[in-house]
């Protein structure tokens, strides 16, 4: 029974606020409590509030607002050239990537909770998702961001150490692939979203930034099995983490190869009706919106894109073999010029 408002009324704006709100929330946690909770009120007054028999004031709706990321313009149906964004942008003493992990566990959450969802994920980059089925891959990413990419000063004289793994940013790492594969997604990679990395690998071994020679061979072993895990997973056409029974949802996992747009590492999450766009800057950091309008735009550019490419999951073999023949035998050729 629902009750955001009786059947055959009219909703009005603060109403359809709430069934939006509602829309968003997974199906395990209470609505009213949250509502209740958020804006220190009881159950019963939220109720009323619910369902429009007392209006929001001013900080009521701005802390709606911005808890459930609601955009109040196109609620009221307000036209603008503007787009609203929220941002995970890491900084040095404000925020790390542990912080960063956290902020994407908590979204993995909601849309884990939803019934009808799917993520789209135009890959520049291995999908961030992947790294955590071995932590050490994921360690030398966080690290060549840190040093590399955003220049944080207390990474200016350090070197990579495998030992220097973080157990925390281990255990969000665990929490957010344990979400991610088990929500139906759609990939589109190129040949260079793979190459990139061995890149970065192979600058840092040159350049003396891999403490223990050790390190950046167990590296580009786990690079292999990675590449072998993530090929598996394309060729039963579901996730599942590596080292775990080959179990998960049929055909929840779908992996094309885009043969002649670099992609930008953009991705579209659809949650039932409603649409959210994370996009990259600087590398890693996030732009978040559900400016639905937006929203839809990228959604249509993203099926244009999956309609130029070639599906390499659960069919095309040969295909499939291909493209991922070329990443292992990428890794044998960095293992060659690394002495490795």
């Amino acid at each position: 029974m629902s009750y955001l408002y009786p059947m055959n009324q009219k909703p009005n704006l603060q109403q359809l606020l709430f069934h939006q709100i509602k829309a968003k929330l997974p199906e395990n946690l209470s609505f009213v409590h949250e509502i209740a909770e958020l804006l220190e009120i009881s159950y019963d007054s939220a109720y009323r509030r619910i369902r429009g028999e007392k209006e929001l004031s001013m900080e009521e709706l701005y802390r709606l607002g911005q808890k459930f990321n609601v955009s109040l313009d196109a609620l009221l149906g307000i036209r603008s050239d503007n787009v609203v964004f929220r941002k995970h942008a890491l900084a040095p003493g404000l925020f790390y990537i542990r912080d960063w992990l956290r902020a994407i566990e908590h979204d993995l959450r909601q849309i884990h909770g939803a019934r009808d969802r799917e993520i789209i994920y135009a890959a520049k980059d291995p999908p961030l998702f992947h790294y955590f089925h071995f932590p050490e891959i994921a360690a030398f990413k966080f690290f060549f961001w840190e040093k590399t990419i955003l220049d944080f000063p207390e990474y200016r004289d350090k070197t990579f150490r495998l030992e220097d793994v973080d157990p925390e940013i281990v255990e969000t790492g665990n929490n957010i692939i344990r979400l991610a594969v088990k929500i139906p997604s759609i990939e589109i990679w190129n040949e260079d979203t793979f190459r990139i990395m061995m890149r970065q690998i192979e600058h840092y071994w040159i350049s003396g930034y891999f403490e223990k020679r050790d390190d950046m061979l167990n590296l580009l072993d786990k690079m292999d099995k990675w590449i072998r895990h993530i090929r598996r997973q394309a060729e039963l056409g579901f996730k599942f983490h590596y080292g775990q029974p080959e179990e998960g949802l049929e055909r929840s996992y779908q992996m094309y190869e885009n043969e002649v747009v670099l992609n930008d590492n953009t991705i579209l999450v659809r949650i039932g009706e409603n649409r959210v766009v994370y996009m990259t800057y600087n590398v890693i950091n996030l732009l978040v919106t559900q400016d639905q309008e937006f929203c839809g735009s990228i959604e249509n550019y993203m099926q244009s894109l999956i309609r130029k490419s070639n599906l390499i999951s659960l069919s095309g073999e040969k295909q499939r073999n291909r493209f991922f023949n070329k990443m292992l035998d990428t890794i044998e050729k960095t293992r060659t010029i690394l002495g490795a």
